[in-house]
């Protein structure tokens, strides 16, 4: 599948500032068109375009500021460099200064929101800044150790009325006596979300911690006390392609195997019986030992059809202080190579 021309619409990340690597929106790559789910790899399709104009865009090219969840929740530091890099792509790509603080788009091309005459989403639009965002980023802030009060008032001066607060503001010029910049569009309101994050922010400003923070992920991913384990999950539509030596790699499904694995060219194998679980997971764990070289390989014996895959899989496994990240040329080569692309709203 060709990458689609987008000669009047240029890349709104591409060429605005170096940056190695950053989050995207969406990582459509899938197993059988991109084996080792490269971000690289892959197109999204975008709901509510204008029509006539292109609607499939390079997935590294679409960004948004959902990776702050990560911070939020304790699984990533607020200093993490990866996270610190995608919020300067994020701030070049959907940041809006308003006469009120800033505010930010929900990702680059939206067309959900109000036509840039003034007229009301139908079908197709052009998505404006959403003040929730400006809560969400408040909370980043915070993690960081710093003070929200700016993103407070950025949100009641985005209220309106007995301080009802909108799903969307406008971010163009002035059109007719209603559309202010950094006023309300037609969108909800209020939207309950964006009061929830204005309530919430407060609460982790009077706390200056973030309140929705979990304790055991945050000592788990960021503090480093709490102990854990690599496991690396396989799973057909999730096929990874390389594990650490040291690791524990676990195999995955949805209904009951009998799993015929090697760890040694098929020299010896060994057959072990799924474990199910309270939620319809069988899985099959298998410790990788710390000084292991050969791969992983694999193949399934479907008890309840009592049928055989008929192919075998392979998890390469690597050693334990290596990156294991693919080159430069094979990124390339991968390029524009999926079948499949992902469509988003």
């Amino acid at each position: 599948m060709a990458l689609p021309a987008q000669s009047h619409r240029p890349s709104q990340v591409r060429y605005l500032i170096p940056i190695r690597r950053h989050y995207i929106r969406v990582n459509p790559a899938r197993s059988d068109d991109c084996a080792d789910e490269d971000p690289n790899c892959g197109t999204l399709v975008l709901a509510n375009q204008r029509p006539g104009d292109p609607d499939e865009f390079a997935a590294k090219e679409i960004v948004d500021a959902g990776f702050l969840e990560l911070v939020r929740y304790g699984i990533r530091s607020a200093d993490d460099p990866v996270i610190k890099d995608s919020l300067r792509v994020v701030d070049s790509v959907l940041k809006v200064k308003t006469p009120y603080g800033p505010a930010w788009r929900r990702y680059n091309y939206e067309g959900y929101g109000q036509r840039e005459d003034g007229s009301s989403f139908s079908g197709w639009g052009k998505g404006r800044p959403w003040p929730l965002l400006t809560g969400e980023r408040g909370h980043y802030e915070i993690a960081a150790g710093r003070d929200a009060l700016l993103y407070l008032r950025a949100l009641e001066g985005f209220s309106q009325g007995i301080g009802l607060m909108p799903e969307q503001i406008w971010d163009g010029p002035d059109v007719a006596t209603y559309l202010r910049f950094g006023g309300t569009t037609d969108a909800a309101m209020p939207l309950l979300w964006a009061h929830s994050e204005y309530v919430k922010l407060h609460r982790s400003a009077a706390d200056h911690r973030v309140f929705d923070l979990v304790e055991a992920a945050y000592e788990r991913y960021v503090t480093g006390a709490g102990k854990r384990k690599t496991i690396e999950v396989w799973k057909l539509n999730h096929q990874v392609q390389i594990a650490p030596a040291g690791a524990l790699l676990r195999v995955q499904a949805d209904s009951p195997f009998l799993l015929h694995w090697t760890s040694d060219d098929w020299q010896n194998s060994k057959d072990t019986r799924s474990q199910g679980t309270a939620i319809g997971i069988e899985f099959v764990d298998i410790p990788i030992p710390e000084k292991h070289q050969n791969p992983i390989q694999f193949t399934f014996l479907w008890l309840d059809e009592d049928r055989w895959e008929g192919k075998d899989y392979k998890v390469n496994v690597r050693e334990k202080d290596a990156t294991g990240h693919k080159g430069v040329g094979y990124r390339r080569k991968k390029q524009g190579q999926g079948k499949h692309a992902a469509t988003v709203g």
